[in-house]
């Protein structure tokens, strides 16, 4: 668990020094003060551009007239004196670094102490926003799990951007080379194929999971996955098959992805699909509320598996307690409780919190500034 934040020139702040008890903690402040920010910083203790999605070079400190943002740095102790650090090292620089114990690290490495999982007002029409975003929640969950998926995705990624740029340049008149071509899409159809069994396993115990969760009044949802790769996963195929089919299927699609300028085919089209078990229609169809709820049950399963595999998750709730009513605030409160998690939560009025006086650490938020 986090016992301490520093935050130096990152976004709002010129520095910031936060000490935790290790439990939840509430941050409460007006608009604008700096809360999600705060969310943010953690969030980059994780592989990956954290929880906006913002590029290194937007986070560093401006004074006005500055051009460009100061180097930054954010850093945490975790409980037995770990401590992790990331940042840039030059004002308006593209390439954040890592540091354990104050020495480089990979990113990846930073997993091996921390779990961040988070859930953010963007996410409250989850299901009836666009497809790519939904399988981008549902892959952060798949890697905060098991780790390896996010290098495979990585892998996938890139292959793709690089077979795209060949393609387009055939459609544009000049020779493509087939044989780069079918490199890339060996490696598209291995790291698809190992990315759709990561998440096909994923789905299954995070199902598993929402059903043990039944007594809980938050929605449960039955989940799936829409794409051949993973449906094929599902149904025990080897990852073998499944790079057949796909190899096969990117083939197929060369002409079309090259004349259209987007790659039409492949385990990145999957979608996350979840039908609200109760009403027996789709999330897409419900309320923003009804979609949060979905979503923080599903953050909470994460959360839960998480904790049996001794991997020290931390929840970040950025307005987590809007939309919800009492009933389902209190239980997210009582969840966060049983499992106890360390939690780093947000909103404007205090007194959506009241259910957790006495159970967590209240933090007044104003702008550059925290009070305790």
């Amino acid at each position: 668990m986090i016992t301490e934040l520093l935050l130096t020139d990152f976004r709002s702040y010129a520095s910031a020094r936060l000490e935790t008890t290790g439990g939840p903690v509430v941050l409460v402040g007006p608009n604008g003060a700096g809360k999600t920010n705060l969310l943010e910083a953690i969030s980059l203790l994780t592989p990956g551009r954290g929880l906006r999605g913002a590029t290194a070079q937007d986070m560093g400190r401006r004074e006005p007239g500055e051009a460009e943002g100061r180097a930054w740095a954010v850093s945490v102790r975790l409980d037995g004196d770990v401590r992790l650090g990331t940042g840039v090292q030059g004002a308006g620089a593209a390439r954040r670094v890592v540091r354990i114990d104050g020495e480089p690290a990979p990113p990846g490495r930073l997993l091996d102490h921390l779990r961040p999982v988070w859930a953010t007002p963007e996410q409250d029409r989850l299901f009836s926003d666009a497809r790519a975003e939904r399988l981008r929640f549902f892959d952060r969950l798949v890697f905060a799990a098991d780790p390896d998926h996010a290098a495979c995705v990585a892998t996938y990624e890139k292959a793709l951007r690089e077979r795209l740029r060949l393609l387009i340049d055939a459609e544009d008149g000049r020779k493509a080379d087939p044989v780069w071509v079918d490199a890339l899409e060996a490696r598209l159809a291995d790291s698809g194929a190992r990315a759709a069994l990561s998440r096909a396993s994923a789905l299954a115990a995070l199902q598993a999971e929402v059903d043990r969760r039944a007594d809980r009044p938050f929605p449960q949802a039955d989940l799936g996955l829409d794409g051949p790769a993973e449906r094929m996963a599902a149904d025990g195929a080897a990852a073998s098959a499944i790079g057949e089919m796909l190899t096969a299927g990117f083939r197929a699609a060369r002409s079309r992805d090259g004349a259209a300028g987007r790659s039409l085919y492949g385990p990145h089209r999957t979608d996350l699909t979840a039908i609200h078990r109760a009403q027996g229609r789709p999330a897409a169809e419900g309320s923003s509320g009804e979609q949060k709820a979905l979503v923080l049950n599903l953050i909470l399963a994460q959360a839960a598996r998480l904790r049996e595999q001794a991997a020290r998750p931390l929840l970040l709730l950025d307005e987590a307690p809007a939309h919800l009513d009492e009933a389902r605030r209190a239980a997210l409160f009582d969840e966060i409780d049983r499992l106890g998690l360390q939690a780093f939560m947000t909103g404007t009025e205090e007194d959506l919190f009241s259910a957790l006086r006495g159970r967590a650490q209240f933090v007044r938020v104003t702008p550059g500034a925290l009070q305790a």
